[in-house]
């Protein structure tokens, strides 16, 4: 099974394992809120990890853009399971931690900057490359965070944010070797699950009240130019560039 989950000691964990690379399509990141949300509201639950399979290549590569070259009209479908996805990791009853190794692409990045806590293997990288995929959005999650300008030189460029700039920056916990990513990740979260549920469940509530601005507003705004950017002969340049290449296309 793609996606899968394992409920033990008070802890929930969702298992990506789509080979090669973890890049969902439409139909998978409309599954994922439902398992999310499961988990979240599962009583005997007070924690949720969402992971890798060990295996796997990487954390999420985030949209299968093979699909969308195939089926561009599919984007509002892609973009609602995206949009459903962050805001059920945000949303979830209880704190949702993410363990990360290698890359964190697009989706990826929205999934970690729409969680509570991330550990990161000494990997991991994080990267929007929206700009050369003909595509938009993921900015709204990022900026949950690193601060604005790295966010925009990241966004602009396509590059890659490698995980000591992110714990630098403060948008990591914890940078873990490889081999221990998992190992470590069930250590935090296990602290976690031996708080009350009732006090997790608050402070998630009350946490996600702080903060200045609405995230899930914030990425229903970025989608209107997602579907824009899609619209233009540009973006199938570009996802035919990736394809066929696996570079950027040159405009």
């Amino acid at each position: 099974m793609p996606i899968h989950i394992e409920i033990k000691d008070r802890i929930a964990e969702i298992i990506f394992d789509v080979p090669p690379v973890n890049a969902f399509d439409s139909a998978t990141w409309n599954s994922l809120p439902a398992i999310i949300r499961d988990a979240g509201q599962n009583p005997d639950v007070n924690v949720v990890l969402i992971r890798a399979a060990e295996s796997a290549r990487g954390f999420c590569g985030g949209v299968d853009i093979k699909e969308m070259q195939a089926h561009p009209e599919r984007i509002t479908l892609l973009n609602r399971g995206n949009y459903l996805t962050f805001k059920a990791v945000r949303d979830c009853e209880v704190p949702v931690v993410v363990a990360v190794h290698k890359f964190v692409i697009g989706g990826g990045i929205g999934i970690c900057g729409a969680s509570d806590t991330i550990i990161a293997a000494d990997d991991a990288y994080f990267s929007l490359p929206e700009v050369d995929r003909g595509a938009m959005g993921g900015a709204s999650h990022l900026s949950r965070m690193l601060p604005l300008h790295k966010v925009r030189a990241a966004f602009f460029t396509g590059g890659n944010i490698p995980v000591e700039e992110a714990y630098r920056l403060g948008a990591v916990e914890k940078i873990v070797p490889r081999d221990a990513l998992t190992q470590e990740a069930r250590a935090f979260a296990s602290v976690i699950a031996g708080k009350s549920r009732k006090a997790l469940v608050l402070a998630k509530e009350a946490l996600n009240g702080l903060e200045p601005r609405d995230v899930d507003h914030g990425y229903r705004w970025e989608q209107g130019f997602t579907l824009e950017m899609y619209m233009h002969e540009d973006s199938q340049k570009a996802r035919d560039a990736f394809v066929d290449t696996g570079k950027a296309a040159e405009f």
